[in-house]
């Protein structure tokens, strides 16, 4: 623990490029014990750190994309729905929410004034994901057939209204969409895309 201090922290997360962790990721990088790293991440929460959850931190001075804060709050997990169609601009307007799907129990996390929506599918459906490269390193979202498709199931569960201003011309694949379709196992999915397309 002496031998860690606030300096030898920043520069040795910075040079590394590391912006999201775990008190054992924090641990190899500095070669200490796990109950060091954990006082050390404890003792400078306020002055050094932002906590996201248990488990996972960032620097302060250096905050990660709320991409990759998305993809890393809750696993396994992409960037989709609302969040991924105005990725696409196949909606006009400004999300609020960092939108994702998992196959685990649908969630909502609030984590530095943001809300991260996780919401749960099948996980014969959960595919149809990129890596996407981006300043902060490589995230996954959904391909813009597949966030339709995503969005769609739960407009067909009558969880989200349908976007009246929905976009697609040019924008997506009829025969890809149809195929995510099949996935979910619903007739009236099916007979919902094919309005829409």
């Amino acid at each position: 623990m002496k031998l860690l201090n606030t300096l030898k922290v920043l520069d040795g997360l910075n040079q590394k490029k590391i912006r999201l962790f775990s008190p054992e990721e924090f641990r190899r990088v500095f070669g200490i014990s796990p109950r060091a790293a954990r006082e050390f991440i404890q003792d400078h929460k306020a002055d050094l750190f932002v906590k996201f959850k248990n488990g996972l931190y960032a620097l302060r001075s250096n905050l990660p994309a709320e991409t990759e804060i998305a993809n890393r709050l809750y696993t396994p997990s992409y960037l989709s729905l609302e969040y991924a169609l105005a990725h696409y601009r196949m909606i006009p307007e400004t999300i609020y929410s960092v939108t994702s799907v998992t196959t685990r129990t649908t969630r909502i996390f609030t984590a530095e004034g943001r809300s991260y929506e996780y919401s749960r599918i099948k996980r014969k459906a959960f595919t149809g994901y990129r890596n996407l490269k981006t300043e902060g390193g490589v995230i996954l979202i959904a391909e813009p057939e597949k966030a339709l498709v995503d969005y769609l199931y739960f407009v067909d569960l009558r969880l989200k209204q349908l976007n009246e201003r929905l976009y697609l011309k040019g924008k997506v694949n009829g025969k890809t969409v149809m195929r995510y379709v099949k996935l979910f196992e619903r007739k009236s999915l099916i007979d919902l895309a094919g309005k829409v397309l």
